[in-house]
């Protein structure tokens, strides 16, 4: 915040945390700020309709604004019209788990909605308070602080009572100031709004080029010149030549793990396991796993290998990675443990030809529908699949992962860059909300040029 300046004389806050503030700032509680702190609807939610209304719900507030593609409805002939949110209302989750409780919204327009359950609707005293300002300070780092601390924890969520809200100490410049704080906070945050906007665009842009890249090198090959021909499966198309188009049943033996049964267990024959939730893209946890007998004739079937690929069977069907340790461990039936025939094919080019098919969606129509979808092993071992000779799927795997890990690069120092403007961004809002930089003369850029040409 070196750029900006600093009010040229402070006082003690009073509030031992928060410190100093500018000498001609009040101190006050946030029931003074607003005339009134109401709960929401508790009608029934419908399915949308001419006879409905929109009506908030936790989630339409869940990024910092109102979000009218989340919002639910309610008859609109049954909600009082006391319920109505007006222009500059501010909407508040008082029910939520932890980081989420404390979130906030700002109703910026005239449109139509309604004030549902499990948040808080404040109403701004106009007359003394700007509501853009109130909504800044309730978004600020300082006013996240002041929630928390009064939160009361509960089974998987936490609580903000009216009464504790009420007597959270803010922070009262002039109003004027109010409105130059609002103005220069809704310009700057809009501007790191951006840079993010364009990061998180990039990171995107990365992984359909990832995709795209491992997509082709896995049914096409690395060489353009190679002679092609028809695969014989719609998706693949065609493949080179001289590749072979097999079932995966012909190349790889596919088995599920042992299936949980917790009465079953005696203690006896204890060994850790691994889960569907322990595989990710790429990579296998392997701490803190759980435990069950796996008695003498079962542990060959059921026990892992260094270079074995694990596959999920349910959740993200398809995700997989490969047992890198030499360690001895066990797999559930919620993976398939895929294990090549012969040494002619690479488990690391398996892994990429199914991180292709997963993220082109080819296992969605051949998946059992039960509670949730899930990939059969008799199914999962019918799908046809192109095979290199070995020493091209060597080469394709080591142009994979130069390219994956010059992707990773790219992708970590934009995951960097966010994380720094997020900071920076609650950075300047609490230094500006709390008076630890002085706005009061910043000029919007169009104003400065319009002042300029006069």
């Amino acid at each position: 915040m070196a750029k900006y300046q600093k009010y040229a004389e402070y006082k003690d806050s009073g509030i031992e945390w928060l410190g100093e503030i500018p000498n001609h700032w009040n101190v006050g509680n946030l029931k003074f700020s607003f005339v009134g702190i109401k709960n929401g609807a508790t009608e029934t939610q419908i399915e949308e309709s001419n006879n409905t209304v929109p009506i908030s719900r936790i989630e339409s507030i869940s990024t910092g604004e109102i979000n009218y593609e989340k919002v639910g409805f309610v008859n609109k002939y049954s909600i009082a019209e006391s319920y109505k949110i007006n222009e500059g209302d501010i909407l508040l989750s008082h029910i939520n788990s932890l980081s989420m409780v404390g979130n906030i919204a700002l109703k910026r327009d005239t449109s139509i909605l309604y004030h549902g359950m499990n948040l808080l609707r404040l109403m701004p005293n106009k007359d003394k308070f700007d509501p853009k300002y109130l909504f800044w300070i309730l978004k600020s780092k300082y006013f996240r602080n002041s929630v928390e601390s009064i939160a009361k924890p509960a089974i998987n969520q936490a609580s903000v009572s009216i009464d504790s809200l009420k007597n959270i100490s803010l922070l009262i410049p002039t109003k004027i100031e109010q409105q130059d704080i609002a103005n220069f906070l809704d310009h700057e945050t809009a501007k790191i709004d951006s840079l993010i906007a364009k990061q998180e665009k990039l990171i995107e842009l990365l992984k359909e080029k990832r995709q795209a890249v491992i997509s082709h090198a896995v049914t096409k090959g690395l060489n353009p010149d190679v002679t092609m021909k028809d695969s014989g499966v719609e998706w693949l198309g065609q493949v080179p030549e001289h590749w072979a188009v097999a079932k995966l049943a012909y190349r790889y033996e596919v088995l599920l793990g042992k299936m949980l049964d917790e009465s079953k267990i005696t203690g006896n024959y204890l060994g850790k396991y691994l889960r569907n939730t322990d595989v990710q893209w790429g990579r296998v946890n392997s701490e803190n796993l759980p435990e069950m007998d796996f008695r003498p004739h079962e542990i060959e079937r059921y026990s892992v290998q260094q270079g074995d690929l694990l596959v999920c069977e349910g959740g993200e069907i398809g995700r997989c990675a490969i047992w890198e340790s030499e360690d001895t461990c066990f797999y559930q039936k919620a993976l398939h443990r895929l294990r090549a025939y012969s040494s002619q094919d690479s488990h690391k080019f398996m892994f990429y030809v199914l991180f292709d098919s997963v993220h082109r969606e080819r296992f969605i129509s051949g998946v059992g529908k039960a509670t949730i979808a899930h990939l059969p092993a008799e199914t999962f071992k019918q799908y046809r699949f192109a095979f290199p000779p070995k020493n091209e799927q060597v080469q394709i795997v080591e142009y994979l992962d130069t390219m994956s890990k010059a992707f990773d690069e790219i992708e970590t120092k934009a995951l960097a860059q966010i994380k720094l403007l997020q900071e920076r961004r609650t950075a300047l809002i609490s230094s500006a909300v709390t008076g630890k930089i002085d706005v009061r003369n910043w000029q919007h850029p169009n104003e400065e040029k319009m002042g300029l040409s006069a």
